[in-house]
């Protein structure tokens, strides 16, 4: 009874966050708690494919705690991002929009971390293509610390502004602890208008891509 109610309706979740450690214990504390709350939940681990950093904390958590992990990660950084042995399953592939799109393809949530610019970058795709209407996941955002208090700010000046739309400023959902964070997520529900029709995006041809490069980085 209390392993079927620990159950998530995700199986898979991906996960941003960064290669580095922060300078601060609670960084780390926040991958090591995520990391048990999935394990808690049943839930799979996609991430970048690194050892190092937070990467390296919620995979090691994840995996030590019998769930899948499967790390995706372009082959020009594996001598920067892995050190020692690899974690999991380890995909490589070509480049960064490879990269994206299977770790897009392979989840059906996003969380990001505290990170760097490839973490924002990557966080912020993935909410872009939900307005866009290239999926329909849940993206949810792990404000350790108020570490993203600052763009959430950018982000309601740009409702202010006119730039986003107010709907749209809803397409996340963002919490302090990983706790609190997928319960949010568990009852998460669309509201936003999506810039096209989700069935568009199934087209074989778009704006001159082939149907291979479409899939690469325009995922369902």
């Amino acid at each position: 009874m209390e392993e079927e109610k620990a159950r998530s309706k995700f199986k898979r979740v991906c996960v941003f966050c960064g290669s580095n450690p922060g300078h601060r214990k609670v960084f780390s504390d926040a991958a090591l708690e995520l990391g048990n709350e999935l394990v808690k939940r049943k839930i799979d681990l996609v991430y970048g494919g690194g050892s190092v950093g937070l990467m390296g904390l919620i995979s090691q958590t994840v995996y030590d705690g019998g769930c899948h992990v499967l790390g995706i990660i372009p082959r020009a950084l594996m001598p920067l991002e892995i050190s020692g042995e690899t974690v999991g399953e380890v995909r490589t592939v070509a480049d960064m929009h490879e990269r994206k799109a299977a770790m897009a393809r392979e989840s059906d949530a996003f969380v990001a971390l505290p990170g760097g610019y490839g973490t924002m970058e990557e966080l912020l795709e993935m909410i872009t293509w939900s307005q866009l209407g290239i999926h329909k996941k849940t993206v949810g955002l792990l404000n350790v610390d108020g570490y993203y208090n600052n763009l959430l700010a950018l982000f309601d000046t740009g409702v202010q502004e006119g730039f986003i739309k107010p709907g749209a400023r809803h397409i996340f959902v963002s919490a302090p602890t990983a706790k609190e964070l997928l319960e949010k997520m568990e009852q998460y529900t669309p509201s936003h208008e999506q810039v096209a029709p989700h069935e568009s995006w199934q087209m074989e041809e778009l704006g001159g891509f082939t149907k291979q490069q479409n899939a690469q980085r325009h995922i369902a």
